[in-house]
């Protein structure tokens, strides 16, 4: 019997130099994994925590921008583009998605529906609590910071604080 070789989108391993861009004194520790890495820009001072899965697309961008942290255990998937600012702090645990299936079609599984991409961008000098998820289309506000486990469906102001699931807005940072 002639079995027919598996499929894969590749195993995550990666050379720095696969990267579209990898900025100066940027750190990625063990057990990272990395898919499509020509369509990721890390920028200077970068941390990425073990075990995190970035995930970029045959045809959009994840752009992590200078001096931030990602902590371990975190998912990113760019299919419709993930764009983080500058000194923003990710918590462990993170997902960051940018496609959904459409559900608009009944007579086949939600699975088969077409996919819907939306970019997520994190602004500059934000925070996002351990756990979060951000799904597609949702902006970060700058300073915004999103609390610990909260689902993110809507976007949320520069200097917010959001909470909860799904996640709402409980007070401004700006006194």
């Amino acid at each position: 019997m002639i079995m027919n070789k598996p499929k894969t989108h590749g195993d995550g391993k990666f050379k720095l130099t696969d990267f579209r861009i990898f900025g100066a004194d940027s750190i990625i520790e063990s057990g990272v994994l990395a898919f499509h890495c020509e369509n990721i820009s890390i920028g200077n001072r970068v941390y990425i925590g073990h075990n995190t899965i970035i995930k970029a697309y045959y045809k959009n961008e994840m752009i992590i921008g200078e001096g931030t942290w990602v902590g371990q255990n975190c998912f990113f998937h760019s299919a419709g583009r993930i764009e983080i600012g500058k000194n923003v702090g990710i918590g462990p645990s993170v997902k960051i998605l940018t496609s959904n299936h459409i559900n608009d079609f009944m007579e086949q599984p939600v699975l088969h529906n077409p996919i819907e991409f939306k970019k997520v961008v994190i602004e500059d000098n934000s925070d996002i609590g351990v756990g979060s998820i951000l799904l597609p289309g949702v902006v970060i506000g700058e300073g915004a910071i999103v609390g610990a486990g909260a689902v993110v469906t809507k976007s949320i102001p520069p200097y917010s604080i959001a909470v909860g699931n799904p996640a709402r807005v409980i007070r401004s940072r700006k006194k």
